[in-house]
């Protein structure tokens, strides 16, 4: 413990008890949050009353509600993705940070600092660089991975029994190159925002608030939305046809209730009113595509590049055509998709670029799955796409507050 008026300047440990301190929770134990938990400040440029205020206009979207948002959300423009992995099996550091993650994100998406900046000898326990931003339609969705729920050799916190049914290991399909260090997790964490620094400023202090108990595993950056709203335009993905056609609406009620919202009997009590996250990091061969006349990307894709309209004489290996709801047994998917780029392809020499392919469902085992299953290795896009990241996550419902991102599940 360092001595009153001795300046600490290095990092705080990554001990349970440091977990807690740099989260502002230091005897509170695990049992709970109290109101003053995290010291409140404003992220708004003026820091006052006015530019913390939770109307429509001021760029808020409420994160407590029936469903987690960043779903039916109409999609914001920049993504920032983390997959953890718990560190040890206890359950009461597990109930903890998502009590913290909860609480924290809360504030964030209000446009409010987590905690103190103002510090002096001790570090911020906000890291400070969304300051003068203000909310920007933050959303952060949390989802549980399959391994949270156990392994073969360990049933570290003892849920192996509250496995979801839908939450199945993604199955090899062809063409597929996956990478492990750029898949799976025990937890993943969506966040969306239409201010990159926002996004990053979410993602950057939940992963300082839970270092000690879930580190992560892998991150991704993303950029130009996939449109899932009818009050939005057609965006354009980085292969220059419009990206949301077709796709389920998240004003849809009837759409959601019957493709995304996990219901039962398929889904456990916990689950019902959440949403299963396929998550696929798809590598685009920019250099190939570039290289493909008008005809051939039209062919390949089902549709008109510049008008979006879908072709005369589509080819029956079109995308959109095998991806279809009529091609499958009338399933659906919601997609909120990223572009993402990542450097230099060593191969090739062309960006390392693709999507972020973020697709939430019912049941995977009937929608995701099967879908692919017609499509890998044999729709037109499959000369250009290799997916190199998979991962799946089981997303609960909302919370209302007082409470904690999977209550039902650890109570």
């Amino acid at each position: 413990m360092s001595h009153l008026g001795q300046c600490h300047t290095g990092p705080v440990k990554s001990t349970r008890r440091g977990f807690l301190q740099s989260a502002g929770l230091t005897g509170l134990g695990a049992s709970g949050l109290g109101a003053s938990a995290l010291a409140a400040g404003s992220l708004a440029a003026g820091a006052g009353p006015a530019a913390a205020a939770t109307t429509a206009a001021s760029g808020v979207v409420p994160f407590y509600g029936p469903h987690q948002a960043g779903i039916a959300t109409p999609s914001q423009n920049y993504l920032q993705f983390a997959a953890l992995d718990v560190i040890g099996n206890s359950v009461a550091d597990l109930r903890a940070l998502l009590k913290i993650w909860t609480e924290a994100a809360a504030r964030m998406t209000r446009g409010e600092a987590i905690g103190a900046m103002r510090t002096g000898s001790r570090p911020p326990v906000d890291t400070g660089e969304a300051v003068g931003h203000g909310p920007n339609q933050l959303t952060v969705t949390f989802g549980f991975g399959p391994t949270l729920f156990g392994t073969k050799e360990k049933d570290r916190f003892g849920l192996a029994k509250h496995r979801p049914a839908p939450l199945v290991d993604l199955p090899r399909f062809t063409g597929d190159e996956i990478q492990a260090s750029i898949s799976g997790g025990d937890l993943g964490i969506q966040v969306c925002a239409n201010d990159p620094q926002v996004a990053f400023h979410a993602v950057h202090d939940l992963i300082k608030q839970g270092i000690s108990i879930a580190q992560p595993k892998w991150l991704l950056a993303g950029f130009g939305r996939t449109a899932n709203s009818f009050e939005q335009a057609l965006p354009r993905n980085l292969m220059g046809f419009q990206d949301g056609t077709a796709n389920i609406m998240g004003e849809d009620d009837a759409a959601m209730d019957d493709f995304v919202w996990a219901a039962e009997p398929a889904s456990p009590p916990w689950m019902r009113g959440g949403s299963y996250l396929v998550a696929r990091r798809i590598k685009l061969a920019l250099g190939l595509w570039d290289g493909t006349s008008l005809n051939g990307q039209e062919k390949a894709i089902g549709r008109t590049k510049l008008g979006g309209d879908e072709l005369f004489n589509m080819p029956a290996t079109a995308h959109i055509l095998l991806a279809s709801p009529q091609r499958n047994h009338g399933q659906q998917i919601m997609r909120r998709g990223y572009s993402y780029v990542d450097g230099v392809d060593p191969v090739t020499g062309d960006a390392a670029a693709g999507v972020m392919f973020l697709v939430y469902q019912a049941d995977p085992r009937r929608q995701f799955i099967p879908i692919q299953r017609r499509l890998a290795g044999r729709d037109g896009l499959s000369a250009f796409v290799t997916h190199i990241g998979s991962s799946i996550f089981a997303c609960p419902p909302g919370v209302k507050s007082g409470g904690y991102i999977g209550q039902q599940l650890l109570a």
